[in-house]
């Protein structure tokens, strides 16, 4: 049973290359078995991604339109799918028509790569492995915030924010298997060098950011009136950051704790002091002095 789930993955993976290859190539290529996402794996997906009528989500190889269709009927989204199986994209249209969503939604036959994904607030895949690498720079340069969920297939050293596995009977044409489910959340772009400046004790206390980056991950250290110290808790979801330290300021140790929204050059947000005779909450502001190469 575990051979025949793995060789019925091989066949929706190539089914999915499909969607990536141009139009033109597809159709000189051999016929591959079309497997849709289990309906019960829409929903989950659709719930992960905490879509609403406010999001605008972008399917991937959208087959016969239901994850766009259902997005739409359920929660009322906006949006539209790409394939370039003509048959999944006259199947996906007959969908959306029989429950009444073509005001909300539209397919296109079309490749991926071509496809501008800039209006994207939610974008859902089922693609191989390989396909999902080399959509990933494009991925990573949307909006911070934007949410990416894929059916099955990760991105390879890019963690997931989320992962979860379920049972689907009606996988695979109703053989049943599990799924996996991936979640992130395109993370904000804050490595390099920020400076800020707090007045603490009664005296302006200048800081010198420096943040390391890999994805959602972040980490560095910050001088504080010159005097070295490390980043501690560093958490980077989208757009929203936080991370504390421990400085000297008046010739105490204060706990810092910055938190803030990221945009573009400029953090803003609050920072919470507390040590020696410090307890107190104000604005806190960042400038990008120099973004990492």
């Amino acid at each position: 049973m575990q051979l025949a789930m793995r060789m019925l993955k091989g066949m929706m993976a190539g089914a999915a290359l499909l969607v990536c290859m141009p139009a033109h190539a597809a159709s000189d290529q051999p016929s591959v078995p079309y497997v849709p996402t289990p309906q019960a794996v829409v929903e989950r997906m659709l719930t992960m991604a905490k879509v609403t009528a406010a999001d605008y989500l972008i399917d991937l190889g959208s087959g016969d339109g239901r994850i766009v269709v259902t997005a739409a009927r359920k929660y009322g989204t906006r949006g539209f799918g790409v394939d370039l199986n003509p048959v999944r994209i006259d199947e996906a249209n007959e969908n959306a028509r029989k429950n009444r969503v073509t005001d909300k939604v539209a397919f296109y036959q079309r490749n991926l790569f071509d496809t501008d994904l800039s209006q994207a607030t939610v974008i859902t895949m089922y693609l191989l492995p390989r396909v999902n690498l080399q959509l990933r720079p494009k991925l990573l340069d949307l909006k911070p915030g934007t949410r990416l969920v894929s059916h099955d297939f990760d991105m390879d050293d890019w963690k997931a924010d989320e992962h979860v596995r379920m049972g689907a009977n009606d996988k695979f044409s109703g053989a049943g298997g599990d799924s996996d489910i991936y979640l992130w959340i395109v993370p904000a772009k804050v490595a390099g060098s920020w400076r800020s400046q707090l007045t603490a004790g009664g005296k302006p206390q200048a800081y010198e950011i420096q943040l390391e980056q890999k994805f959602q991950s972040v980490g560095g250290n910050v001088r504080v009136n010159g005097r070295p110290t490390q980043i501690q808790g560093a958490k980077l979801r989208g757009a929203e950051l936080s991370f504390s330290f421990i400085a000297e300021v008046n010739g105490a140790p204060v706990k810092h704790e910055f938190s803030g929204r990221v945009d573009g050059g400029r953090i803003s947000g609050e920072a919470a002091l507390s040590g020696g005779r410090l307890a107190s909450r104000m604005e806190w502001i960042a400038e990008r002095t120099e973004a990492a190469r």
